[in-house]
């Protein structure tokens, strides 16, 4: 599902950083890092980029990344058995895959990247040894991932981004 990185993309945290500080969407981020816990939280996370078009997750797979959007915007579909529906638009400064990291549950949507997009990703383990290492940082991360879960559980047309 993710993308090859191509040589040329250089990714930069604080390009993360500062989505999420500017970001005035419902589903932002609230991850306010101190400029010096940034560079610990990269250690544990992958940078992704992709191309438009380009599937970043797919609906009923088993899988618990989640994923924050530096830039670029993604469609989020929920596919029916007689179309695909486009039901959200999520942009820079949020995040995706907050719902299966928490529930455990499969994937409810399908994702694309409706441009170009540069994406960081957090797996559970990767999250645990974060959370072993730096508990801090961890559990910011973990309350700022549950408030946009709260928003778009409150919010009823971005309920159906959790995916």
């Amino acid at each position: 599902m993710n993308a090859q990185l191509p040589t040329a993309v250089r990714f930069d945290i604080q390009g993360l950083a500062q989505s999420m500080r500017l970001s005035s969407a419902l589903d932002a981020v609230p991850l306010n890092l101190s400029d010096g816990q940034w560079p610990q939280l990269a250690n544990y996370l992958q940078p992704v980029a992709l191309q438009q078009g380009q599937v970043l997750i797919e609906q009923g797979v088993k899988d618990r990344t989640v994923y924050f959007v530096e830039s670029g915007t993604l469609t989020v579909h929920y596919e029916d058995s007689r179309e695909r529906v486009r039901i959200a638009v999520v942009g820079s400064g949020s995040l995706l895959g907050e719902g299966a990291f928490f529930s455990h549950l499969p994937r409810s949507a399908t994702v694309h990247a409706g441009s170009d997009c540069r994406l960081w990703c957090l797996t559970p383990l990767r999250f645990r040894e974060l959370s072993t290492r730096h508990p801090d940082i961890a559990l910011d991360v973990s309350v700022a991932m549950a408030a946009v879960l709260a928003r778009r559980m409150y919010n009823r047309p971005k309920r159906v981004a959790v995916t």
